[in-house]
C-alpha cells in the first residue's frame, strides 16, 4: 500500500507543518499526529494545503523510528491505492447512535471487503458505548474497529477528536480506509494473564456510569484485589502496572486498569465491568518474549508496508520505568515502517481494553 510519513520536531507550528507536508504527495488520506498544544493550528493548516482531503487526528505521545516523543509532529498520508471514507461520531455521552446511520452509508460507498478494510478510530470518551455502536454498522460488513482513547491532554482542559481540522469534544473521529492492493491485518498484545492458583471472583456491585468496582464477591473491590496481589490499599494504584484487573473467558482476557480507590474500598477502572463479571488479578508475563512473538507473526503473515500500532499509557509507563520503551519501538520498526501512539485505552473490534497493544498491518 503507498503510504509516506513525514516527521518534524520543530517547535515553530507553520514551520512543522511545512516540513510533515512535504513528503504527502497527493494523498486520498491524512492522519496528524501532534502535541496538544499545536493540534488546533496545525489541522487547519494542513486542511487548508489539502482542501477536499480527509484528514483525522489527535494529539498524542507518538512513536517513531526507535523513540517515543510528546513534541514530534507526524503526518501519515495513504496514497493512491486507499479509498477512504472519514467521518465524526458526536456526543459520546449521551446519543452517539444519531451519527451510526452516516457510518453505514459510509461503509457501503466505499464497499468494505473482508479482510481489506479497517475502521481506525480516535475517541474521547465512553468507550463501551462507541465500541457497541459503531459495530451496529460494522459488524455485517466485517469491518473491523482498531482505535485509541485520546490521552495526554492537559489538566483542566477537554480531549477533542479532530476532523477535517475542526476539534469536537465527547466525540469520535474515524477513517474508513480500504487497501485496493492487499489486505488490512490487525493484531492485539497482551502481556498478562492470570496468576498462579488466581481466584475468581464475581462483580457483585458496580457503577457503570463512572466505572467503579464496588464489591467482588459481596465485598469491598480493593480489599479483595489486596489479599490477591499482596499490596495494601494505597499501593493498589501503582501495582497495577504488574497487575492488572481481567475478565477472563476461555483464553481471552479483557483487562481493566483502576486508577483510583476510593474511602470505601471501590476501584475506579478505565474500562467498565458490569455485574456478575467474571474478574481475576492478573501478573505481569514475558513482555519480551510475547513481543517478539507478536513481531514474529506479524513478519509471518504476509507482505508489510506499513504498521500503526496503540500502546496503553500504562504498558508505556512500565516499559519506560524497565528500560524498554525505546527497545519496544525500535523492534517495531525492524518489522517495517512504523508509527505508534499512546492509548488512554484501547479498542479492538468489538471491546475496549486497557493495557494492551492493537496494531494494524497495510500489506
Amino acid at each position: 500500500m503507498q503510504i509516506s510519513v513525514g516527521t518534524s520536531i520543530k517547535q515553530d507550528v507553520e514551520a512543522a507543518v511545512a516540513e510533515v507536508c512535504a513528503k504527502a504527495g497527493t494523498p486520498k488520506l491524512l492522519v496528524l499526529l501532534s502535541s496538544f498544544d499545536h493540534l488546533e493550528k496545525a489541522s487547519k493548516l494542513i486542511a487548508s494545503k489539502f482542501p477536499n482531503i480527509p484528514l483525522i487526528g489527535t494529539g498524542s505521545i507518538n512513536y517513531y523510528g526507535t523513540d517515543s516523543s510528546d513534541s514530534r509532529m507526524v503526518l501519515i498520508a495513504f496514497g493512491s491505492d486507499a479509498e477512504v471514507e472519514v467521518g465524526i461520531i458526536r456526543n459520546l455521552s449521551k446519543s452517539p447512535m444519531f451519527d451510526i446511520p452516516a457510518l453505514s452509508e459510509k461503509v457501503s460507498k466505499i464497499s468494505a471487503g473482508d479482510g481489506n478494510t479497517i475502521c481506525l478510530e480516535f475517541c474521547t470518551n465512553d468507550e463501551e458505548r462507541l465500541v457497541t455502536s459503531m459495530n451496529v454498522a460494522l459488524e455485517k460488513a466485517r469491518v473491523p474497529v482498531v482505535g485509541g482513547t485520546i490521552f495526554g491532554n492537559k489538566a483542566g482542559t477537554q480531549a477533542k477528536a479532530m476532523l477535517n481540522g475542526e476539534l469536537y469534544p465527547d466525540a469520535c473521529c474515524y477513517a474508513l480506509i480500504k487497501n485496493k492492493s492487499g489486505k488490512i491485518r490487525t493484531y492485539s498484545e497482551n502481556i498478562y494473564g492470570p496468576m498462579d492458583h488466581a481466584r475468581k471472583h464475581f462483580a457483585t456491585k458496580v457503577n457503570l456510569a463512572n466505572k467503579e468496582l464496588i464489591t467482588l464477591d459481596g465485598r469491598p473491590a480493593a480489599d479483595v484485589y489486596c489479599e490477591d496481589a499482596d499490596v495494601s490499599r494505597g499501593q493498589i494504584v501503582d501495582n497495577v502496572l504488574t497487575n492488572p484487573l481481567g475478565r477472563v473467558i476461555g483464553d481471552e482476557i479483557f483487562i481493566s486498569s483502576p486508577y483510583e480507590v476510593t474511602s470505601n474500598g471501590s476501584l475506579i477502572n478505565y474500562k467498565r465491568i458490569n455485574e456478575n463479571d467474571s474478574i481475576q488479578v492478573l501478573e505481569l508475563k514475558d513482555y519480551e518474549g510475547i513481543n517478539a512473538e507478536t513481531r514474529e507473526q506479524i513478519k509471518d503473515d504476509g507482505k508489510i508496508s506499513f504498521i500503526f500500532s496503540i500502546n496503553c499509557i500504562y504498558r508505556h509507563l512500565l516499559f519506560e520505568n524497565r528500560g524498554y520503551l525505546n527497545e519496544l519501538i525500535g523492534n517495531m520498526k525492524s518489522v517495517g515502517p512504523h508509527v505508534g501512539i499512546v492509548g488512554g485505552g484501547e479498542q479492538y473490534k468489538k471491546q475496549h481494553v486497557n493495557q494492551t497493544m492493537v496494531c494494524v498491518v497495510f500489506e
